[in-house]
């Protein structure tokens, strides 16, 4: 018993020790939000397949792609009227991007189609035996 409690106040000591100075690197690498818009807006690029929906701090939404991005603002423009709207990264919330489904989330929509549909001809089967 005594060799039990040892080793798990060793085990709590040592996680401990290693957890503090973790958390203390974390904290200094939090980004602003401000700095975070920027880094997705940066990320997204500039162009029509840089589709990205804005989410503005009064709550209205922009769809669109992202036209021209600089240091303290950036242009969407709109996906049907192709119009033009500067915003400020200090208005922003939120960017989103529009990329649509990737590869993966389709191969395991049809991959759950398939099956659905497996599943379906097996009950019926099934139903029409007895």
């Amino acid at each position: 018993m005594r060799i039990y409690l040892s080793c798990l106040l060793a085990s709590v000591l040592f996680v401990i020790s290693v957890s503090v100075p973790v958390a203390a690197q974390q904290s200094n690498t939090q980004a602003t939000p401000l700095e975070k818009v920027k880094a997705r807006v940066a990320k997204l690029g500039v162009g029509e397949k840089a589709k990205a929906t804005v989410i503005l701090k009064d709550g209205t939404r922009r769809k669109g792609y992202i036209g021209q991005a600089g240091s303290d603002d950036f242009v969407i423009r709109d996906r049907k009227t192709d119009a033009p709207t500067t915003i400020n990264y200090a208005d922003v919330v939120k960017v989103e991007s529009n990329k649509g489904h990737s590869t993966a989330r389709n191969i395991a929509i049809g991959v759950g189609i398939g099956v659905g549909a497996l599943l379906a001809v097996i009950f019926i089967t099934i139903a029409h035996l007895d």
